[in-house]
């Protein structure tokens, strides 16, 4: 029996949450926190990103943070424990120190006079901290086997016969997390020989690689890293002068874009329409919403009328504005539209949604938008914001394209792309004029929307764009 009831009394263990829809892993991004620091109930620690989001994970207990088992840039599983916490840090630590043994296994030898009667708990997979107080002898180690290493140490460094054996100055275990542990182990690399780079002394995963890659030339000895102990580079590593490739882990929101993309394409039968449509009063109107009085505070641009125009599009035709379920066999229909808009932000593509956008007024809408782009921008964008979206807008314009042939977000019907808004020789009222011109472009599920439907979504939008009055007399 091996029970832990010493340190379930006084270390509290936080586990990887599942922050989101059933995910089932999550990266840590950041940790706010460090062994030794007090933190209270509800203060955030870490900073975590799931297959949808960056979140951030407060504790919830009172106490000192006594190990970070995980170091930034680990993908952790849901349910594993990240962080232990000492909710009881005046209690002696000879009463409560964590078991690093089962609690019968037999008594270690009686400690040597000159030993100090405190000793620090050693944290798992870090081996023990050099210090100025003398160690304890290696349980069941012989003297003459010291001796006989020592003499064969000496000799191998030409030295003959060693001086005074010195008994507290046994090998000791290489510093190394759990995870660079394993990564050593797999490449068959003996943490003894690995020069750290670490802050403290501790071996990276970079150390790691290094010494398994063959050595080609002489280089100069790496330069320490300043990193926290419990840091791992989450980065993209800086390519040297001669690589010919970088390889970058898969994971997080990377991976979601991956797998959601490739289960859209190859389950809902994509079909894409194009337009293109004379928007030269579409952008006069959003001229004048700029000055007028009761859109102030809040952001307009030529991707609000377009929201509004999708939102109409979709009041008159309904039936775009459903999901398909394939253990039903049935066609959902929604009643409410779910906005997503499409983001890019530093993690990757993310698409959030505005709740019920079919609900809100025109200065509502522009609220939501400008408070959707700001949170993405941030990397503070929730899950539950991407969760239950229904049709998206995608605005490849502001990178200058003309358009593109969008994928649908899984679970979604249609998706709506944006081209870039671009003065052109347009025929107008029997003249070539400059116009301001742009291409939209729809794609749709034909399992449940049909060239018919899908063809009179995008003829509506286009219709509203080119005379935005449509707006009062549809909506």
């Amino acid at each position: 029996m091996t029970t832990m009831t010493q340190t379930s009394a006084r270390f509290r263990e936080f586990k990887m949450p599942d922050v989101g829809e059933g995910l089932t892993e999550a990266e840590i991004l950041k940790w706010f926190v460090q062994p030794g620091d007090t933190v209270t109930d509800g203060q955030v620690v870490c900073e975590v990103e799931t297959a949808k989001a960056a979140v951030e994970l407060p504790i919830p207990f009172d106490g000192v943070v006594h190990e970070l088992r995980f170091g930034e840039g680990t993908t952790v599983d849901v349910g594993q424990v990240i962080i232990t916490v000492d909710v009881a840090p005046g209690t002696p630590e000879e009463a409560a120190a964590p078991v690093q043994e089962p609690v019968e296994a037999p008594a270690p030898a009686a400690p040597a006079a000159d030993e100090p009667k405190g000793r620090t708990p050693v944290l798992v997979g870090y081996g023990v901290a050099e210090s100025s107080t003398k160690r304890r002898p290696r349980k069941g180690a012989a003297p003459e086997a010291a001796a006989v290493a020592a003499a064969v140490q000496a000799e191998l460094n030409g030295h003959g016969a060693p001086a005074a054996a010195e008994p507290e100055a046994p090998v000791t275990r290489p510093l190394a997390k759990p995870p660079v542990r394993k990564l050593a182990k797999d490449l068959g690399v003996d943490l003894a020989s690995v020069v750290p780079t670490g802050k403290d002394g501790i071996i990276t995963r970079e150390d790691v690689h290094a010494a398994a890659a063959p050595v080609e030339a002489a280089a100069p000895a790496p330069v320490p890293a300043a990193e926290p102990v419990t840091a791992e580079p989450s980065a993209v590593p800086a390519p040297s002068a001669s690589a010919r490739e970088t390889r970058i882990p898969i994971k997080g929101v990377r991976k979601a874009i991956a797998q959601a993309m490739v289960g859209s394409a190859f389950t809902a039968p994509h079909v894409t329409e194009f337009v293109t449509v004379d928007v030269t009063r579409t952008m006069k109107l959003v001229a004048e919403l700029k000055e007028d009085k009761d859109m102030a505070g809040v952001r307009v641009n030529p991707l609000l009328i377009i929201a509004k125009a999708l939102l109409v599009a979709i009041k008159r035709n309904p039936g775009v504005n459903a999901a398909w379920d394939e253990a039903s066999q049935e066609i959902v229909q929604k009643h409410y539209v779910n906005l997503g808009i499409a983001a890019a932000t530093p993690r990757g593509l993310i698409v959030p949604n505005i709740k019920d956008a079919h609900d809100k007024t025109l200065p509502q809408l522009a609220e939501a938008l400008g408070e959707l782009v700001a949170t993405a921008r941030d990397g503070k964008t929730s899950p539950a914001a991407m969760a239950g979206g229904t049709v998206t807008i995608t605005n490849v314009g502001v990178f200058g394209v003309d358009t593109g042939t969008p994928i649908l977000n899984p679970g979604e019907s249609a998706i709506l792309a944006v081209g870039a808004i671009k003065l052109q020789p347009w025929v107008h009222k029997g003249k070539v004029k400059p116009r301001q011109v742009t291409t939209l472009a729809l794609s749709f599920d034909h399992r449940l929307v049909d060239g018919e439907l899908g063809s009179k979504v995008l003829a509506d939008v286009a219709a509203i764009l080119e005379q935005p009055k449509r707006l009062i007399t549809w909506a």
